[in-house]
């Protein structure tokens, strides 16, 4: 014979070119029927003695074979480790019975599964009933779209906190996950509000729906203690920032009399011939905002941003028209029909209410202002995502808004 036979290749080809072994099917059948048996029947150490041989011949058994173990094993209630392990690391049909159906898998059994197997196992390992916080986020490290897509549709799965915020962070640049994100009940306006800034249109609507709540019941909690914050003279740093999110005023007094400007709407006026840095900064501080929270809103291309700014702060409807013009962006397409975006900006400003606005607004100045010292920002510019954990909850909404932007 031209090949030897100690080839592993010509070996294997041999081995499939064998008619099945009837009495390795039936042995392999039996030794099955005995680790299934119930603890009256069959004892913690004869059940080992047998699994053992068990995995010994399924490791030259065929796929079929070894996928008719898997589903006798998948109901059991007490399997075998050693035995569970090899399945889980065989081929992902092999291994689906006891992914998808066994019920009595721990972590550590799919932990090691997700590290040592494929994208496939890892996405049966996303559909199956009751997947834990520790699990998901060894599937969301993975960062493989499909795996997380299921993962999100699983509505049995539990997602961690940090899970979220690293789905939230991976949309950035892929936005095929949004729209099962946005459905998962883990979902916070930490983060979505940061997701707005690169969600689509649609994505967008949905969370100025959904996460633009009222701050009705902070008002009710906290306002007999605006009063006792004046007496002292607004000393405390953390009690003023905290009552600045939850007061109804938007526009900032105080900045008003420092202006050029006679109000909000003179300097939004002044803005529609042409925005400069120096009137963007002033509408900011007439907002109540800071420039860096301004300068977001202003580079949006979508348009809401601009329908928040203006319904949270009192502004006419055609203020939106106005910083349109003072940003140099068309009204119309070049068939002269509406721009898309200023229309939906307009839809924005129609639907959202007064209170529901500044809360957006205000957790965007929140995130994207007061948090940012200069480990965060450098963390933004050296991709520190390893240090995440360091920051707070603004802090981090920041670093995923403003990484883009510092050259990530």
């Amino acid at each position: 014979m031209s090949q030897p036979a100690e080839d592993p290749g010509f070996a294997a080809s041999l081995e499939a070119q064998r008619p099945p072994s009837r009495a390795r099917s039936i042995l392999l059948r039996r030794l099955a029927d005995v680790v299934c048996l119930p603890s009256s029947r069959v004892n913690a150490f004869e059940r080992a003695m047998t699994a053992d041989l068990l995995v010994e011949m399924l490791r030259e058994a065929s796929v079929a074979e070894r996928t008719k173990v898997s589903r006798r094993l998948a109901n059991l209630m007490e399997a075998p480790p050693g035995l569970v392990r090899l399945l889980l690391r065989d081929e992902a049909d092999v291994a689906e019975p006891l992914l998808v159906d066994c019920p009595t898998l721990n972590d550590a059994d799919l932990l090691d599964c997700i590290r040592r197997t494929t994208l496939e196992h890892r996405r049966l390992v996303a559909i199956r009933r009751g997947v834990s916080e520790v699990v998901s986020d060894a599937l969301i490290e993975m960062e493989e779209i499909p795996v997380i897509d299921c993962l999100l549709r699983n509505n049995l799965a539990r997602l961690s906190h940090s899970g979220v915020e690293a789905i939230v962070a991976s949309t950035r640049g892929d936005g095929r996950l949004v729209p099962a994100l946005l459905k998962r009940p883990e979902l916070r306006p930490a983060h979505a509000y940061v997701l707005f800034w690169w969600a689509d249109a649609e994505a967008r609507r949905t969370i100025l729906q959904r996460f633009a709540v009222s701050r009705e019941i902070l008002h009710d909690a906290a306002g007999d203690i605006f009063a006792l914050a004046a007496e002292e003279g607004w000393q405390d740093p953390l009690s003023r920032k905290a009552l600045q999110f939850i007061e109804r005023r938007q526009r900032n007094r105080a900045a008003l009399k420092k202006s050029h400007f006679d109000s909000l709407e003179d300097a939004v006026a002044a803005a529609q011939t042409g925005m400069t840095r120096e009137t963007a900064e002033e509408i900011s501080y007439l907002a109540g905002l800071k420039p860096t929270t301004g300068a977001k809103i202003f580079t949006d291309q979508g348009g809401e941003a601009l329908a928040v700014l203006c319904k949270a702060t009192g502004l006419p409807r055609a203020a939106i028209r106005a910083l349109w013009r003072g940003l140099r962006r068309e009204e119309t397409d070049a068939s002269g029909a509406p721009n898309a975006a200023l229309e939906r900006a307009i839809i924005a400003y129609d639907t959202i209410a007064v209170d529901r606005a500044q809360t957006v607004l205000r957790y965007w100045n929140w995130s994207l202002s007061s948090a940012l010292t200069p480990a965060l920002l450098r963390a933004i510019r050296e991709g520190d995502d390893h240090a995440i954990d360091e920051y707070s909850v603004p802090q981090r909404a920041a670093m995923l808004a403003l990484s883009k932007e510092f050259g990530r």
